[in-house]
């Protein structure tokens, strides 16, 4: 990964010793909350407590015992440890949280890019915990309850003690050009008529993420593509995803406008130039500056895009 695309992706930030060493210690968490050096953050339906664009944190009197809590590490610089606690009932919450205003929770996709390396990286993988923790309530082996272990890295089932672990979706995005190096970007079916980005799709069992973007591609624009070249990553915790950017070529004997979008996913496709798509920002919409598809689109681009229509979705 270059350095400078990868200063694009604001969600790849991170400045935590994950210090997975000290999860296997059973009393880990009720030590940390005991202690007065914890920097104790608050996820609440997915968002952060947030303030003039920092996390926020509280003391372990703030938060009812009956929160789920997971231990993230310790910072790389003060060695202060960070932990997350899940306050979705507002009966988890005491003292100075409850104070709160719904303009404080914030959401990832808005406010990632303006939050500091530690405060990006910290918030990004409490929600991916968060998201997890909240969709693995049962054993998939037993289908009892699970509870959480290891410092909430662990999900252990009621029934047998069986252990399930965080997970992780690889998905391959593609910034596909042609010969005249023209980007190929396309309309999804979720979206607004005219927000487009690039082509993206999960990386499927027993396959290679080479052979995923190529077989992507083809999916929903009936283009092949050759020779892809993986750029970066970035974590996409929405709910549990990693983002792996690649670039890759029209073959040979495939003409550009031979395309044919998909019908289900994406709804329509256009090829643009640089000078083309710069000149089209007061008609289209492209991903949000969060987004590790407006990363690789700068990248193409050689340079940053004044637009802001991302993500501005409240609760």
């Amino acid at each position: 990964m270059s350095q400078d695309f990868q200063a694009r992706l604001s969600l790849s930030r991170e400045q935590l010793d994950r210090d997975a060493i000290a999860r296997q210690n059973p009393e880990l968490l009720n030590e940390l909350l005991a202690g007065e050096g914890t920097r104790i953050l608050l996820i609440r339906k997915g968002r952060a407590a947030i303030a003039e664009n920092a996390l926020l944190f509280f003391a372990a009197a703030d938060i009812a015992p009956t929160a789920t809590t997971v231990y993230l590490g310790r910072d790389l610089e003060d060695q202060a440890p960070y932990v997350v606690a899940f306050v979705d009932d507002d009966d988890a919450l005491a003292g100075a949280p409850q104070s709160l205003t719904d303009e404080q929770w914030e959401d990832l996709r808005v406010i990632g890019t303006s939050l500091s390396d530690r405060d990006s990286g910290l918030f990004t993988q409490a929600l991916a915990l968060y998201q997890w923790h909240a969709s693995h309530l049962h054993s998939p082996k037993t289908g009892a309850p699970s509870v959480p272990a290891t410092a909430g890295w662990v999900r252990k089932s009621t029934a047998d003690n069986s252990e399930q672990f965080p997970r992780t979706d690889p998905a391959v995005i593609v910034l596909v050009t042609d010969d005249q190096d023209r980007v190929l970007l396309g309309n999804n079916a979720m979206w607004e008529k005219n927000r487009y980005s690039l082509l993206a799709g999960f990386v499927e069992p027993g396959e290679s993420l080479e052979a995923a973007v190529i077989r992507e591609v083809f999916e929903e624009s009936g283009l092949r593509v050759e020779k892809p070249v993986y750029l970066g990553s970035q974590p996409w915790p929405f709910p549990a995803s990693i983002m792996l950017g690649f670039e890759a070529r029209l073959a040979p004997g495939q003409h550009p406008e031979n395309h044919q979008a998909d019908g289900e996913e994406i709804l329509s496709l256009r090829w643009f130039t640089r000078d083309e798509l710069k000149a089209s920002l007061d008609d289209i919409m492209l991903p949000g500056r969060v987004s590790i598809a407006r990363a690789l689109i700068e990248h193409w681009l050689g340079e940053a895009l004044d637009q802001d229509a991302g993500w501005t979705g409240r609760k």
